[in-house]
């Protein structure tokens, strides 16, 4: 077996009959969008001299490799799980207002992912086009941020039968209410990947994380 990633067995998966109806019956995907509170992640990370963007990531990409559902795929035909996913993310170019699509290696050490993803930005930040960086793995996870403007909801058309399982996130501006500062942040989901339990508990996660990352640096 590939030590990057665990076959499904289906006669012992849980979720079995809950993957067939939303793959074969019922098509569906949806989204669950929340306000994360970032007070004390944002303090940190200016305090500590870390750009906000690629330290999200790392919590953001920590959670899912948290939670196995977030990780499926089919891999030469087999459905199962990766080990650990890494971030697909957009970088904008500021002088013809277009983004490109680019990937880091995640790894659970916070300086390595972040000197992963400074140094790549820094790389490919003039390279125009939409996918930019080449190589980009299998076991990927895609993440956007619309910085310019503070969004109460965010919604993805994705029509036609799909086997993307990875969950799709995004997150925009943050705001300032009551001497806190919130980031609203979507999760998309195939419903065939995760169901509410799921998605909430990552959503969970990305807030533990966010909260507690000044203790486990």
């Amino acid at each position: 077996m590939n030590m990057d990633f665990e076959p499904i067995d289906m006669d012992q998966w849980e979720r079995r009959e809950h993957f067939s109806y939303y793959t074969n019956t019922l098509r569906t995907s949806y989204h669950m969008n929340v306000d994360i509170d970032i007070t004390t992640f944002y303090n940190w990370a200016k305090g500590n001299g870390y750009r906000f963007f690629p330290s999200f990531l790392y919590v953001i990409m920590t959670a899912v490799n948290q939670n196995k559902e977030f990780r499926m795929a089919y891999k030469d035909d087999v459905l199962g799980f990766y080990k650990q996913c890494h971030p697909s993310y957009t970088i904008f170019h500021k002088d013809d207002c277009t983004f490109s699509d680019i990937w880091s290696e995640y790894d659970s050490d916070f300086i390595t992912f972040y000197n992963n993803c400074t140094e790549d930005m820094e790389r490919y930040k003039d390279i125009k086009g939409v996918k930019t960086k080449p190589g980009r793995p299998s076991n990927f996870c895609p993440i956007s941020c619309a910085p310019w403007v503070t969004l109460t909801g965010f919604g993805h058309d994705t029509p036609g039968p799909s086997k993307m399982y990875f969950p799709v996130i995004n997150f925009a501006k943050f705001y300032e209410k009551e001497g806190k500062r919130y980031l609203p942040l979507s999760v998309y989901v195939n419903h065939a990947a995760a169901d509410g339990y799921h998605t909430s508990k990552l959503i969970l996660d990305i807030q533990r994380i966010t909260n507690e990352i000044a203790e486990i640096m």
